[in-house]
């Protein structure tokens, strides 16, 4: 008996057709809506939802960092001495630059618009013309090119480098808010460099356009100067200082925002720093012909 029990212990199941597990159905292949629908939701997942998604985190970061900027200054917490080290940064990478691209710039007005004038007979009218295109449009324009050019890459570096070495990391966890000591005075700083930069280029640019046409176009400097004292106003030279404020704002919100998010070591902050430059200069662009638009739309110019 125990022997019977044992071979049937051992004896394995026959297992029935009817009891086999099932054939695993085949793949069916997608057709070519159902690619072509993945493939429209791919890249609308990596293209168009991340633009917008990093619209409205640097537009979260803007009204954070103003808000914490208007705070310390009311509080008379504001990190002064970072404020004006980012000052001096920001000077000395943008200063020379500056002033290497404004009389170029200046000479090219001059002399498009010197051949323009000429074509028309209204040589008396030089000043005017090429005072105005270098304080309206020359000045502003050199202005985005330098912030987005030299001063974002320098924020996007500085805190990107900060990033992958997990300093803002440690900053939190040891309670100091990020955006107050890093971002608020760094907004700051680049709003007084950019007008500060702004004002220098309509000296060196105006001063370019006047010895340029005095000098090399045989113009007259009495007829230079007064013909831009009759068409030129002071809401000019407003008016590039409150484009070159926003230019700075905007650029330093783009950089600090980049910067912050940079990963994927040294090689991330250089993307970090190329995407930085691209955004900037793209949306100082487009910042400045809406305002120009606007402001000919509001106020439009007089004629004498």
């Amino acid at each position: 008996m125990s022997g019977d029990t044992s071979l049937e212990r051992n004896r394995s199941p026959v297992t029935t057709t009817s009891e086999r597990a099932p054939a695993t159905p085949p793949v069916r292949e997608p057709s070519e809506l159902e690619t072509f629908s993945t493939s429209v939701s791919g890249l609308w997942r990596r293209h168009p939802q991340q633009s917008l998604e990093t619209l409205g985190r640097q537009v979260s970061l803007g009204r954070e960092a103003l808000r914490q900027l208007i705070l310390s200054l009311v509080q008379r917490r504001f990190p002064y001495r970072e404020f004006i080290k980012q000052c001096a940064f920001m000077t000395s990478v943008s200063a020379a630059p500056t002033a290497l691209v404004a009389i170029p710039v200046a000479v090219v007005v001059s002399i498009q618009l010197g051949a323009l004038v000429n074509q028309v007979g209204a040589t008396t009218f030089i000043g005017a013309i090429a005072g105005l295109g270098v304080i309206r449009q020359g000045a502003p324009l050199v202005t985005s090119l330098m912030i987005a050019g030299a001063v974002g890459s320098a924020i996007t570096a500085d805190l990107g480098s900060r990033t992958i070495r997990e300093e803002i990391d440690a900053m939190m966890v040891m309670g100091v808010d990020p955006i107050r000591r890093l971002v608020a005075p760094r907004i700051a700083a680049a709003v007084l460099v950019s007008m500060l930069l702004c004002g220098f280029i309509v000296f060196v640019g105006f001063a370019t356009a006047y010895t340029f046409n005095v000098y090399a176009q045989s113009g007259t400097p009495g007829s230079f100067i007064t013909s831009f004292s009759s068409f030129a106003v002071a809401n000019d030279l407003l008016v590039a200082l409150v484009k070159a404020a926003i230019f700075g704002v905007l650029t330093a919100i783009i950089a600090c925002d980049i910067g912050l998010h940079a990963k994927g070591g040294p090689g991330g902050v250089a993307n970090a720093v190329n995407s930085a430059v691209v955004t900037s200069a793209l949306m100082l662009f487009a910042t400045n012909v809406i305002i120009t638009q606007l402001y000919n739309t509001l106020l439009p110019t007089k004629v004498i």
